[in-house]
């Protein structure tokens, strides 16, 4: 006797999975492994930046005869309680009243995305998200069968007027957003518009997911405080943090803000995932943060990148054809690039790759119709002479385009 719909949960599972894309960035990493090619590609924190000694200290402290035992053990889901009244201590500090009980320590805040769209999402649901927005949290919200509608965007960030005008159309469950410093385009969503998103989601009852990886990471202008902090946001924002680009990526911490009745369900669905992130990594870190000065080693990261990022814009305008755009960051790790007329990067990559030089396409940070003559450029992982050898690079690539009939400006 045949059993036919045996199979069927598996196959709806593989289809769900088939729809979404891999990650090009990461595809992108794979093939450029090459120690000639200078990748201006991935959102990598320079490695020769890394506290090597400072954070070897903390692990051989986490590894001690003192606390090994108990950090090489199975721990509590929410986190190590010290690390959390570190991290509620620097929230604090930059705006965002914070105690050790409002936050859950994840494996980076990848898992956050995850957690958060698991726990809110139902197939259907819609994500609102800046347009172009993070790739990988685009994949998360597809992963989930939530539909993503795109928010127009402009160089202060997401405009709330757009904002209002598609919440009150689709009603959204929840509203992504990088609001400081955003991936790809470097964007930072103004005060004012801070207050009016916020207040907006009050009113209108959906929740705000701001991914903060990169706020610290400020070489210009005003420090604005967290957009979760602003009236309005209090009880509809959650707020995801990241050791990766103050820290190390390795270590995989990351941390999420939540009002107690999420917060709960999102420790639920992290039991189910991986019952707690590595207890040694979170101690380390607890260490690292008790013996020290972060402010400090955040002011030498920004005066490492400043000069890195003034490199790539002072060369874009010597490389770039007339009518090129670019973002001026004020922080972050991400310059976003549009050529003139409707010039294909996907095509232009193909010519960097031959001038070994590359960058990441901009059609895959886009949930709607792309534009595909964007592209994103990283500045953190080389110094500054290096970038400009970079850039020297992808002008050649450039020249070279412009020389194909079907690819120059239209």
């Amino acid at each position: 006797m045949s059993h036919p719909n045996v199979l069927a949960p598996k196959s709806a599972m593989v289809g769900r999975l088939g729809r979404i894309d891999s990650s090009p960035v990461r595809d992108l990493l794979a093939l450029i492994d090459r120690p000639e090619v200078i990748s201006f590609a991935g959102g990598l924190p320079a490695p020769e930046l890394f506290d090597l000694d400072g954070l070897r200290d903390a692990y051989d402290h986490a590894l001690s005869p003192a606390t090994g035992r108990r950090t090489l053990q199975y721990s509590s889901t929410e986190g190590d309680p010290v690390l959390r009244e570190a991290l509620a201590r620097r929230l604090s500090d930059r705006g965002l009243e914070t105690s050790a009980g409002d936050l859950l320590v994840t494996t980076g805040s990848q898992q956050a995305i995850s957690l958060v769209a698991m726990a809110l999402l139902e197939p259907g649901d819609i994500v609102l998200v800046e347009e172009p927005t993070y790739l990988a949290a685009l994949q998360c919200f597809r992963l989930a069968g939530a539909r993503v509608i795109p928010v127009r965007s402009d160089e202060d960030g997401l405009d709330p007027v757009a904002l209002r005008e598609i919440v009150e159309r689709e009603r959204p469950t929840m509203l992504y957003l990088v609001p400081t410093f955003a991936n790809p385009t470097g964007r930072t969503l103004t005060g004012p518009r801070r207050r009016a998103v916020a207040e907006l989601a009050a009113a209108q009852g959906f929740w705000i997911l701001e991914d903060d990886p990169y706020g610290e990471l400020r070489y210009h202008g005003e420090v604005l405080p967290p957009l979760s902090s602003y009236p309005g946001g209090e009880g509809n924002s959650i707020y995801l943090g990241s050791f990766s680009k103050i820290g190390a990526p390795g270590l995989r911490l990351g941390w999420l803000r939540a009002p107690e009745g999420l917060r709960r369900g999102l420790t639920i669905a992290k039991q189910a995932t991986d019952l707690h992130t590595s207890t040694v990594d979170q101690a380390a870190a607890a260490r690292y943060l008790a013996v020290t000065d972060l402010d400090d080693r955040v002011r030498f990261l920004r005066d490492a990148y400043r000069p890195r990022r003034d490199a790539m814009m002072d060369a874009l305008a010597v490389i770039t054809p007339s009518g090129t755009t670019w973002s001026t960051p004020d922080g972050g790790m991400f310059v976003w690039v549009r050529l003139p007329g409707e010039m294909d990067t996907a095509q232009l990559l193909q010519r960097a790759l031959r001038h070994d030089v590359a960058f990441v396409p901009g059609a895959p940070f886009y949930c709607g119709e792309p534009d595909r003559a964007t592209l994103r450029l990283s500045f953190c992982a080389y110094t500054p002479e290096k970038i400009t050898e970079g850039m020297r690079r992808l002008g050649e690539a450039l020249s070279d385009a412009l020389t194909v009939p079907g690819m120059r400006p239209s």
